[in-house]
């Protein structure tokens, strides 16, 4: 037996032991393959996958997780969660992301008693541990799940199961919140949330699959795959029509390239309290 193969059969090991669960569900690689294992063990009936809507992740990732939700013969919830209406969110320090996260699995935990379940489920995996997460002390709080850690599966290992069990959305890029792209200490508004969303999905619409547009009040700083630079500098004409039109007076590409958690590199984790 492979090691993946060991650690797919601890996976199914941990969600057998668990009888019901309901998982929190992006319709992104990693909660996709927790729901895809955990229909497979546990039948449709025993398996709740919950969407959350929210002003920091754009509704088209919201409807389609939907779609796939319900391509899977399940039927999916849908609830919602106003964390621009939360101080502690919106003022962007790097503990915003504890409240976050506290915020999505109170909701969580409220359909989990209500249906009666056992278990609230996460997508987290190993490559989390690498960087700044501060929404691990919410979960902990609310005793959720992350299988996949527990299974100790790496990203590139949940992309390789996820393409053996004919999951769509094997090679989706990551997704994360759009406050991501806002330096911490720079408060959020919808405004500034829109004006990235709004930059990435045209820079997104030339057929670039990765990118991340961070704001820096006046200037965009575009963030790439090396091999996505040419078609930026091909297109830099339209790009920087379209974002001076969004309200950004300079536009920039970041030579480091494409990379997530980019605003956690100035921060110093060792001083901070979550």
């Amino acid at each position: 037996m492979t090691k993946l193969e060991n650690k797919e059969q601890k996976l199914n090991q941990l969600l057998k032991d668990m009888k019901s669960v309901v998982i929190a569900f992006s319709g992104g690689v990693d909660s996709s393959l927790v729901l895809k294992k955990a229909i497979d063990i546990l039948g449709k009936n025993n398996v709740i996958p919950v969407v959350v809507k929210s002003e920091l992740f754009r509704n088209e990732e919201f409807n389609q997780a939907i779609e796939l939700g319900e391509s899977l013969g399940l039927r999916v919830l849908e609830t919602e969660i106003s964390e621009l209406k939360d101080i502690n969110i919106v003022k962007n320090t790097p503990e915003s992301w504890y409240y976050s996260k506290r915020l999505m699995y109170s909701k969580l935990e409220d359909i989990r008693k209500n249906e009666n379940f056992n278990y609230v489920l996460d997508g987290m995996i190993m490559d989390d541990l690498e960087d700044f997460r501060p929404g691990l002390k919410a979960r902990d709080e609310f005793n959720v799940r992350s299988v996949l850690q527990e299974a100790h599966l790496y990203k590139a290992e949940v992309r390789e199961l996820s393409q053996l069990h004919h999951l769509p959305v094997w090679n989706k890029p990551a997704l994360c919140s759009l406050a991501s792209r806002i330096p911490y200490g720079e408060s959020l508004s919808f405004s500034k949330v829109n004006k990235v969303n709004e930059a990435e999905k045209y820079i997104l619409n030339l057929g670039i699959n990765n990118v991340r547009v961070r704001y820096h009040q006046n200037i965009a700083r575009i963030e790439v795959e090396d091999n996505d630079l040419l078609t930026v500098i091909q297109n830099k004409k339209n790009i920087t029509l379209r974002l001076k039109e969004l309200g950004f007076d300079y536009i920039t590409i970041d030579l480091e390239g494409y990379r997530t958690g980019s605003m956690n590199e100035v921060i110093n984790t060792t001083s901070l309290k979550i």
